[in-house]
């Protein structure tokens, strides 16, 4: 099936500064890699897309994004109970991935997707894939503008490529690769221009439990 990317539209919010990086290793042989970037938009166009509809279109908007960058050899394919990152061919799957878990009150919204297996998976373990966005509440001077902060996190991920060929290795291939992708993912929200859900089963937020833990900005203070 062809892959349809909507043209580029005007830049409807702003970043406030680079992207942010932080990608390691943790001591049990698992690895992290954590993108962010804070928006500013007007406050209108964010009440407009604070939903669980729109949430999972962020989503959807993520996966589009890698298609695109790859020049669609690398697509994700979609089951009722699982996502699948495709390389070429449909059985050769880099990761599978459990359905979606979504989370969303007033002030955050977490899309959650837990790894099953893969070619790119090691034995010892699985990990999860996470968008988690926050708003961060209104500009100074009450000019009509909210931040948002956005999150994209794998955690708790052990690598095939890290424990057969060395964490080298990795760390300059599949990590590159993934921070490269998610660097322009949060660079394309400038636009807001979000993809269609494929599957659109929530309109309100009440549709979906709250979010539960430390949110980013509380994890950061913490550690500061």
């Amino acid at each position: 099936m062809a892959i349809r990317i909507r043209p580029r539209g005007k830049l409807v919010a702003r970043i406030v500064e680079t992207p942010s990086d932080d990608t390691g290793p943790g001591e049990d042989g698992s690895v992290h890699s954590v993108q962010a970037a804070d928006l500013v938009l007007p406050v209108a166009e964010l009440d407009k897309i604070w939903n669980p509809h729109h949430l999972e279109r962020l989503a959807r908007t993520y996966w589009l994004f890698l298609s695109r960058v790859t020049l669609g050899l690398v697509h994700v394919t979609y089951t009722e109970s699982e996502r699948a990152v495709v390389l070429v061919l449909p059985f050769l799957k880099l990761l599978r991935f459990h359905a979606p878990e979504y989370e969303m009150d007033a002030n955050r919204g977490i899309v959650k997707w837990r790894i099953e297996d893969g070619v790119l998976v090691s034995r010892k373990g699985a990990g999860y894939l996470e968008i988690d966005i926050e708003r961060c509440g209104s500009e100074p001077g009450d000019s009509g503008e909210d931040r948002l902060h956005v999150e994209v996190a794998v955690k708790n991920f052990y690598p095939s490529i890290s424990s057969r060929l060395g964490r080298w290795l990795y760390e300059n291939t599949q990590s590159r690769v993934h921070v490269f992708v998610t660097y322009g993912f949060l660079r394309s929200l400038q636009r807001l221009d979000l993809a269609d859900s494929h599957v659109g089963r929530f309109a309100r937020v009440e549709d979906v439990p709250d979010p539960t833990g430390a949110s980013p900005r509380e994890r950061a203070a913490a550690a500061a």
